[in-house]
């Protein structure tokens, strides 16, 4: 093979691998140049295979998070940001934003391509290159990121708006000072009404402003009918937040249960004292029944955040509703039990009732790791009753057999709290316990004997002889604590073992170098006691431990020792507190009170990480105390246009993608119905009604059809998409009167305008819609698009009252609709066989990335401007950058022809031009303002070259595609 050849390889070769990845060429060695010219394809794959190898070596995670370093290679990592493959443009990413802090001089290079990204027309590439942006923690870039981020707050995608909250915290922890400008973008994003969007922005919310209440207030009934239809972590931020917010604006719904309690211990004539009934504020029903259908979720964290919220926010007679799905979640993991249950243990401290039916669920099984026995345990123990606890004292006998000690320990404790709360099972508890006291394993009977010594305090009198058997032990328990509990217990009631009591001091004091702190400074007290009720047989053996206890090591020690001395032993030295030595070490002491450690945990949200701590954490924001006053709940109240009420309805709808192409594509969708005469309240109700119904995602487009015929109402294709601008036109018909009715002017359209079907006669019971684009300038409002609509009556009655009714309109998008047809304008009714034209303005707010029943093609978003050919050249080499453009089509087409198609496919002027063979077009949109221009250039094969500049991405785009079709067709 020639070395001519092989040159020719190679620069095929480097021009194909610098077109995939540019800027891996500094990193590549040169390939070999005397490859054979038929395995030039296989080379070029395998070096793109090698430049993606080396990027997923450099920009590995994994590699990163073990530490290995290579920040090295960052120049030439950098050069590739501007990949157009997304897997090599992804790996560039996740190195850009570990290393950029380190390198933030060259991190700073990279800032324009990610400006570039966020007008890509691909909603991923924009999502991404804000992502990045935002992660990369530079603060010279914090304008730069604060404009991206308003950007993409009104970006058309509501991935990329998602997108945008997530990058609200990160920015405001690179620069709290952004904070008031940051609850502005907030502040919008909270108006969204895409369920993608809204956890997100709820998160920001938690993370920026979680004080600022009120911009809560409108969007609260919208968070509640969206919830249903949010992400499931999504769903778990909002009812956490709406938990907190319920509990500022709503009474306490079990306020009256609680002062019946109080009253109960007032007298009869001051417990009939007036009081309001309460009743229940429709915001605060309207969260309980939209999160009661999410405790059939699949995600435990969903199904736990509705539970803590019924359980603060729900009346006693409905939290029971939340038992059952608690119960469901104890079959999943055991991470996902023990936060279950460290919950359920809390609410079965108050709401014992409703776990009761499903005691058997919360049994111990073997399998089960020991911080779930225990909590099970805890559970158990707060669910016994006088009926089940025969039931439970079974279970736990059970229990004390299996070899995890420290199971069998806890399970000891339980007894030891079940025979505290339930006095009728005491005595068995008891004697079940003295009973484990024989048994082999030390550590059962040392805890036993701690548990037998806090219930003796409750009746010592009339167990004495356990208080025998216990001093026996003594020399067989060498557990400190234990051996401390039998100590304590004997010289507490040294009364009554008058004879067993000093023996137990003689052997105290035999082993008293060697034992443990804890005992040793029992033995003390044994010897303080037993000295002022037995001074005639245990005086010695109190010096002698005295003396022994002077010369401890530990200094507690010596210190009790020198303090009892002083005290027990009067001298001429000795204070006042000597005569009332007695009463110091022999007082009544009262019973020790086993409580659960759940109880005060209550104060805790439930389901947060303070709950499960038992301290407060980091971020934690503290649950607000019920309000003694209800707030004002108009704040809520969200201003809608109180619609007309009218007779017939019809209502039309598009499914076009992107615009009317043809009647065909025009559903049925209108409703009939008999005169109905309804209050504002009831016109309110159907209001909120459409408004959940209208609460879908963007993402799923999907349609509900309800088909429902019946006498009095005839529906069809009731379909509800999210953001649909739609019109609902009243007409009322009428017999028609025995004079004639004048017809109005009408605006007559020019022959190249297409006119689109909007509601046929036959779904319209002979009331017909048609519309087009006038584009004649709209007077009231310039910004405005005008529309043409014409009615056309063909039924057997007169038509009158036709207005717009209730348009559902994208944010941002403004309508100015026509007068009624029934007043001074059209008199009252449209007479048979006759058509009526009006006109109407839109504000369209150059977005078309929704479905509407009008739809206006791209081409009609514009207006014509005026330009010369020198304005032309300078505006089109100023906006070379922004969204150009460049297709070609098919050939044999002469300059009359492509002016005729291109002015009927858009609202363009053209701009003079010397040349026959270029054809040049000028406009700006009607709304913002923004520079459109088109170039079609013909060349000497026939073929011809379309050119479009436009500031907006989107709407360049798109008048491509229909700028070409006109010219193919």
């Amino acid at each position: 093979i020639s070395q001519q050849r092989g040159n020719v390889t190679m620069k095929f070769l480097r021009e194909q691998v610098t077109s995939i990845c540019p800027g891996m060429t500094s990193v590549l060695s040169p390939c070999d140049v005397t490859t054979a010219t038929s395995h030039c394809v296989c080379v070029c794959v395998m070096s793109y295979c090698w430049c993606v190898t080396v990027l997923y070596w450099v920009c590995d995670p994994q590699m990163i998070a073990r530490g290995k370093n290579a920040s090295d290679l960052f120049p030439a990592v950098v050069k590739n940001v501007a990949c157009k493959n997304i897997e090599v443009k992804k790996l560039v990413y996740v190195y850009l934003v570990r290393y950029a802090e380190e390198q933030q001089d060259l991190a700073l290079l990279s800032i324009s391509t990610f400006q570039r990204g966020l007008k890509d027309p691909n909603q991923l590439i924009r999502a991404s290159a804000l992502r990045v942006l935002s992660s990369i923690r530079v603060t010279i870039i914090v304008p730069i990121m604060m404009l991206a981020i308003k950007e993409a707050a009104s970006d058309m995608s509501p991935y990329v708006r998602k997108t945008a909250a997530h990058a609200i915290p990160k920015l405001y922890s690179l620069d709290p000072e952004q904070k008031d400008c940051l609850i502005e973008v907030i502040e919008k994003l909270l108006a969204d009404k895409t369920t993608l969007v809204a956890g997100s922005v709820v998160m920001a919310f938690e993370e920026v402003c979680p004080e600022r209440i009120d911009l809560i207030h409108k969007n609260y009934r919208k968070l509640c009918n969206l919830l249903i239809d949010v992400e499931e972590w999504g769903q778990v931020v909002i009812i956490n937040m709406l938990t907190r917010y319920a509990r500022t604006q709503f009474l306490n719904p079990n306020m009256n249960e609680d002062k019946e309690e109080k009253e109960k211990k007032k007298t009869e004539a001051t417990a009939i004292v007036k009081r309001k009934p309460y009743v229940m504020d429709p915001d605060h029903r309207l969260l309980l029944r939209n999160t009661k259908p999410l405790l059939q979720s699949r995600n435990a964290a969903v199904v736990m955040a509705v539970a803590q919220l019924y359980f603060h926010l729900a009346p006693k007679a409905e939290v029971g509703v939340i038992a059952k799905a608690l119960v469901r979640l104890m079959r999943s993991h055991s991470e996902v039990q023990y936060v279950v249950l460290q919950n359920v243990a809390t609410m079965s401290i108050k709401r014992r009732g409703m776990f009761e039916p499903y005691l058997k669920s919360f049994y111990i099984r073997s399998t089960d790791p020991t911080q779930i026995k225990v909590l099970k345990l805890e559970v158990l123990t707060n669910l016994a009753n006088e009926t089940n606890i025969s039931t439970i004292l079974r279970e736990f006998q059970t229990y004390i057999k299996s070899n995890d000690k420290d199971f069998v320990a806890a399970t000891i404790q339980a007894i030891g709290r079940c025979a505290t709360n339930i006095g009728e099972v005491r005595d068995t508890c008891l004697n079940g316990l003295v009973q484990l006291l024989s048994n082999r394993d030390e550590l059962v009977v040392a805890e036993s004997v701690v548990v037998i010594k806090k219930l003796l305090q409750m009746q010592p009198e009339q167990h004495s002889d356990i208080i025998k058997h216990m001093a026996k032990l003594t020399d067989n328990i060498q557990v400190p604590m234990a051996r401390a509990s039998i100590l304590w217990l004997i010289g507490e009631y040294c009364e009554h073992v008058p004879k067993i009591a000093p023996d137990v001091l003689r052997k105290m004091a035999k082993t008293f170098t060697n034992e443990e702190d804890i005992v040793k400074l029992q033995i003390i007290n044994l010897a303080a006691k037993l000295y002022l009720t037995n001074s005639k047989q245990t005086k010695l053996l109190t010096q002698y431990v005295l003396n022994l206890a002077k010369y401890d090591q530990n200094y507690d020690i010596r210190d009790r020792a020198r303090f009892i001395r002083q005290l027990i032993v009067p001298t001429d030295k000795s204070g006042a507190l000597s005569k009332y030595a007695k009463k110091l070490f022999l007082a009544l002491k009262p019973a020790p009170v086993l409580e659960s450690p759940f109880k005060d945990r209550d104060h805790f949200q439930l389901g947060s990480l303070s709950h499960l701590l038992n301290a407060k954490a980091g971020g934690y924001q503290v649950l607000p105390d019920w309000p003694e006053a209800a707030p004002d709940p108009s704040v809520r109240n969200v201003e809608v246009k109180e619609s007309v009420r009218a007779v017939e309805t019809v209502t039309a709808r598009d499914r076009g993608p992107l615009g009317p192409s043809s009647g065909e594509d025009v559903k049925k969708s209108e409703k009939k119905s008999k005169p109905r005469i309804g209050s504002s309240e009831s016109e309110s109700e159907e209001d909120n009604d459409s408004e959940s119904e209208s609460s879908e995602s963007e993402e799923e487009e999907s349609e509900e059809e309800s088909e429902e015929e019946t006498k009095k109402k005839k529906k069809v294709g009731n379909e509800r998409l999210e953001n649909t601008p739609c019109l609902a036109v009243h007409a009322v018909f009428t017999q028609p009167p025995p004079l004639p009715v004048s017809v109005p002017q009408t605006i007559i359209p020019s022959g190249n305008l297409k006119t689109y079907e909007l509601l046929h006669r036959i779904t319209g019971e002979g009331l017909s819609v048609e519309y087009c684009f006038s584009r004649q300038p709209f007077s009231p409002d310039p910004h405005m698009v005008a529309v043409k609509i014409q009615f056309t009556n063909s039924a057997t009655s007169e038509a009158k009252s036709l207005h717009v009714e209730d348009a559902k309109l994208q944010s941002g998008m403004r309508i100015k609709e026509f007068p009624e047809i029934g007043q001074s304008t059209f008199h009252n009714r449209i007479p048979l066989l006759i058509t009526v034209s009006v006109v109407m303005g839109i504000d369209f707010s150059c977005s078309l990335m929704f479905f509407v029943s009008i739809q206006p093609p791209v081409g009609e978003l514009m207006m014509p401007i005026f330009m010369t050919e020198n304005e032309f050249k300078k505006e089109q080499g100023e906006h070379r950058n922004q969204c150009m453009e460049i297709k070609q089509y098919g050939p044999h087409f002469d300059c009359h022809a492509v002016v005729q198609r291109v002015t009927t496919a858009a609202n363009l002027s053209r701009v003079p031009c010397g040349s026959d063979k270029e054809c040049r077009f000028a406009g700006k949109t009607v709304t913002s303002g923004s520079l459109v221009l088109v170039s079609v250039v013909t060349k000497e094969d026939g073929a011809a070259q379309l050119t479009v500049n436009c500031e907006k991405m989107v709407i360049g785009t798109m008048l491509v595609k229909d700028i070409l079709q006109a010219l193919t067709q």
